[in-house]
This record gives structure tokens, C-alpha cells and sequence, in this order.
């Protein structure tokens, strides 16, 4: 498929939207262990996407699955590859969270470590030969200084076993995003969204009966009920789905950049909803992330003015 950046940064940052106000909603539910809580929120993602597969199946006239075997053994591969990654990079992620003392803002933290794949994308991607234009390098350094701005401007403080987690998480992160970019054209958005959502709960639920057998606790999980119907539902049935179909047009790493718009929207959120006021370097914070997004347009402007 002929990549459209602008289309996919659209489709992305509605993804990063979604993804913002789930860093509430897992802050929430830090009772919970952290591979029980995956296990559960992929679980509804992954029910979700069934649904939506089977409406359009029927529309479609469309198996779920590829009838081929060659294309079924193909179609299990990438979402388990995906599915894997997205399992390791999640439970670092909601572990990091879950590690740090109460005094610590997990959120902020949280935000700017995760959001390093905007760095590790185009390194990885450059290590492997795919030449990044200069304007998207730019862009990168752009996006990570909104997102310091944004997250941890006001002092980084000590050093926490949950930052080595969440570092370890951004670097899980990057290669889950450059496999959905790998597999997506050839599986398809949805059933590749389904696959990955169905291997990533199995997987959790796996490490949940080895490390947390006896942990979770289902008072916990009730009174953690709406945050995970919302993650679920909204930051993987919607969200993660939204990243897919938008790694069908965008390339990586602009994906990338565009999918760090969760750190602005995490903070316009507070905002909004919990009228938390946003302090004058937030606000630079937000102006750097959206202009490192446009930024990262213009080669492909200028490539359709050329042509």
C-alpha cells in the first residue's frame, strides 16, 4: 500500500487521544496485578474485535480467518509476533507504574519514559537500513522535548526499579510498533488487531498463573472495573486498532511521533476533567509535540509537489 503520512498521523493521533486518558484509567487500577490486569483488558479487546469481525464478515462475506492454510500459518505468526510484544511491553508498562511509592507522580513518569519510542523507532529502523529523511529526525527531537516538558519538566528526581521497567517497555514498544508496520499490509487491520489482542491476554494470563498466582484479588478487580472495561474497550478494542490502520498509511517513524500526542492528551485531559491547570512550560510542552507532528508532514508534501 502507496503510504499516506498525513492520512496515518490522523488516524493516529485519534489513537493517541484514546490513549491519553488510559493512563488514568491503568493509574487506577494499580491494585491489580499488572499481568492479571492485561490479561483482562486484552481479553475484552479481543472480544471486541470479534464482534466487529464477525459484522463484517457477514457484510463482507469474509471468513474470520484465511481459508488457505499458507495464509492461516502466516496470519498466526504475525499476531503472535505482535501479540507478543504488545504482552511484554504492557506488563512493563502497568508493573512500572505499579512500582512506584505513592509519593511519585507514576503518570508523568510513565508518559515520558513510554513515550521514548519516538527515539527508538527511527534508530532501529536506521540500524536495519530504512533511510530516515532529516526533517523526521528533527521531528523526533522536537516530540521528546515536548513530552519532557510535558511530563517531567519540573525535576526527574531519583532513580526507581520502575524507570529500568518502563525504559525496558519503550524498547518492547518500538519493535511491536515496527511489526504492525511489517504485517499489517498482509494480514489486515482488524484480524491482525484481533490476533494480537487474543495472543497478548493468552500470554499474560500464562505469566499471571507462573508470577501472580494467589496476588489478584477480586475485590480489586471490581472495584477496578470501569477503568478496565475502558482499557478494554477503548485504549486496546479502539485504540490499539486505531494504530494498526494507521501503520497501514504512515510510515514508522512518523507513526511514532504522531502516537506521542497521547502525552498532550493525557495532560489536556487533566485539564479538562480534573481541572488540573496546565503550567506554562505544559503548555510549551503540547505547542512542541503538534509542531513536531507537522514537521514530520513535509517531506511527503514535498514529495507529492514534485511528482
Amino acid at each position: 500500500m502507496v503510504k499516506n503520512n498525513l492520512k496515518g498521523s490522523l488516524i493516529l493521533s485519534l489513537g493517541a487521544l484514546i490513549w491519553g486518558f488510559a493512563f488514568v484509567a491503568q493509574s487506577a487500577a494499580r491494585a491489580v496485578p499488572p499481568m492479571t490486569l492485561n490479561f483482562l483488558r486484552f481479553a475484552i479487546s479481543a472480544a471486541v474485535l470479534a464482534v466487529v469481525l464477525k459484522i463484517s464478515g457477514v457484510k463482507t462475506r469474509e471468513p474470520i480467518f484465511p481459508r488457505e492454510k499458507s495464509g492461516l500459518k502466516s496470519a498466526l505468526f504475525a499476531g503472535g509476533v505482535c501479540g507478543v510484544m504488545l504482552a511484554v511491553s504492557a506488563n512493563l508498562q502497568q508493573a512500572g507504574i505499579n512500582s512506584y511509592p505513592g509519593d511519585v507522580s507514576a503518570e508523568a513518569r510513565a508518559g515520558f519514559l513510554t513515550a521514548l519510542y519516538v527515539i527508538l523507532v527511527p534508530i532501529i529502523s536506521s540500524v536495519f537500513g530504512k533511510k530516515i529523511h532529516p526533517i523526521v529526525w528533527l521531528s523526533v527531537i522536537l516530540a521528546i522535548s515536548g513530552v519532557y516538558m510535558l511530563c517531567t519538566f519540573k525535576g526527574f528526581g531519583g532513580f526507581y526499579i520502575g524507570d529500568l521497567l518502563l525504559v525496558s517497555c519503550a524498547l518492547g514498544f518500538s519493535i511491536q510498533i515496527l511489526c504492525v508496520e511489517k504485517y499489517c499490509d498482509s494480514v489486515g487491520g482488524l484480524r491482525l488487531s484481533f490476533l494480537e489482542f487474543s495472543f497478548c491476554s493468552a500470554f499474560s494470563l500464562v505469566a499471571a498463573l507462573i508470577f501472580e498466582w494467589g496476588k489478584a484479588n477480586i475485590a480489586d478487580i471490581e472495584s477496578a472495573i470501569l477503568s478496565i472495561l475502558f482499557l478494554g474497550v477503548m485504549s486496546g478494542g479502539v485504540g490499539y486498532t486505531l494504530q494498526i490502520v494507521g501503520q497501514k498509511y504512515a510510515e514508522a517513524s512518523v507513526a511514532s511521533i504522531a502516537m506521542s500526542l497521547e502525552s498532550v492528551f493525557a495532560a489536556l485531559g487533566g485539564w479538562l476533567i480534573l481541572s488540573h491547570a496546565l503550567c506554562w512550560y505544559e503548555i510549551i510542552g503540547c505547542v512542541l509535540v503538534f509542531a513536531a507532528i507537522i514537521l514530520a508532514q513535509l517531506p511527503e508534501f514535498k514529495r507529492q509537489a514534485s511528482s
